[in-house]
């Protein structure tokens, strides 16, 4: 039975996604439907084609240093055990070396096309870099993705 009518039995929904947006919605029912439920589901959706679904968002930290050779020494000093936060706080130009490097959650696009990529494709846990960008050298620790 259809929510907003109360007549026609409810129509299936499907939605086509990649990556993060919604490609098309395909609505279809085992039996015949009213063109009001139709109407009112499409009319319901046409406003999520737009959207992206379920926008992905990460958390990282980094260092941000203006030599590759800067950021070369640090991240031996980090696989040898060296507290990625510590070594944060000691050495980053970015203001976020106050918190050990976190810049905390944000959703992809939000940071320079350099940093976006690695931080959206490459593995969780370990240390990445040197990715160079505009502001230098950075070495990129991501925390989480979902």
């Amino acid at each position: 039975m259809c929510f907003f009518c109360r007549s026609a039995p409810s129509p299936y929904i499907t939605l086509t996604t990649s990556s993060s947006l919604i490609m098309s919605v395909t609505v279809t029912s085992s039996r015949s439907s009213s063109l009001l439920s139709y109407g009112i589901v499409l009319m319901m959706l046409t406003a999520l084609l737009a959207k992206p679904a379920l926008a992905v968002q990460a958390e990282a930290s980094h260092i941000l240093v203006d030599t590759e050779a800067q950021a070369l020494d640090l991240k031996a000093k980090i696989d040898a055990g060296a507290d990625f936060g510590e070594m944060a706080k000691q050495h980053s130009k970015c203001p976020s070396k106050s918190r050990g490097g976190s810049l905390g959650k944000f959703g992809r696009g939000q940071m320079v096309k350099e940093f976006d990529t690695v931080v959206f494709n490459e593995e969780v846990g370990p240390v990445h870099g040197p990715v160079k960008t505009q502001f230098g050298y950075h070495l990129i620790k991501i925390t989480s993705r979902a």
